[in-house]
């Protein structure tokens, strides 16, 4: 089956499986959040990128193999709602940006600033602090060599747009710039990106409309 990010809410997760790198999007809770399982191919160990909604699913999906980590992309509730029973039950690391973490319900284990790197097993991914949508929004990248850029977004990128910045220009202006500096200005077109809701999408289709995001102020 070729990988598409196209879920549901109640349906399966969509599996990509890269050579160093498995990746299991699901959809889940009333928001229609994406959760995002990644697990090392060589070491079986696993992260998972927002906790959002349904514990049952998520513990489902990760099944009994270990989970080293939980990163929470920001401080919104919908990304949390399930993060106090995955910790309980997996026993794993609560990571999330300093700024962010006050907001979520568990003690975070781990702060992380722009440019760290969280390991997953023999793979290693880049946080991308992007201010705007929250103050401590992040994003992770997986460069995967031959297998492409892979990066997720939480709330900060979506196809058509940036992140939610509730009409404040100064938010705007700095997620915007954010977005292209760190983002745009330095990844290929062919970067997938995981948003934390809905469907996926690339810097290549997405790089044409900057100016018009940037013209709109949203």
């Amino acid at each position: 089956m070729t990988y598409t990010g196209d879920v549901q809410v109640g349906g399966p997760a969509d599996v990509r499986e890269l050579p160093a790198l498995t990746i299991s999007k699901l959809a889940v809770g009333p928001f229609d959040n994406n959760a995002y399982l990644l697990r090392c191919t060589e070491t079986g160990e696993g992260l998972l990128i927002d906790a959002a909604a349904d514990s049952d699913r998520l513990l489902a999906l990760i099944a009994d193999q270990p989970i080293r980590a939980v990163v929470t992309t920001h401080q919104h509730g919908d990304h949390w709602q399930a993060l106090e029973q995955v910790i309980r039950v997996t026993g794993a690391q609560v990571v999330a940006h300093p700024l962010d973490a006050p907001a979520l319900p568990v003690p975070v284990d781990r702060t992380v600033e722009h440019g760290d790197t969280i390991t997953v097993g023999a793979v290693s991914l880049e946080v991308i602090h992007l201010r705007g949508h929250t103050p401590g929004s992040i994003a992770l990248l997986y460069d995967g060599g031959e297998a492409g850029h892979h990066l997720f977004t939480g709330d900060s990128l979506f196809p058509g747009g940036v992140g939610n910045t509730n009409q404040d220009p100064e938010r705007f202006t700095q997620l915007y710039n954010d977005v292209v500096e760190r983002i745009f200005e330095r990844l290929p077109d062919g970067t997938w990106v995981y948003p934390g809701h809905g469907k996926d999408t690339t810097l290549r289709a997405e790089r044409p409309a900057l100016p018009e995001w940037k013209a709109r102020g949203w």
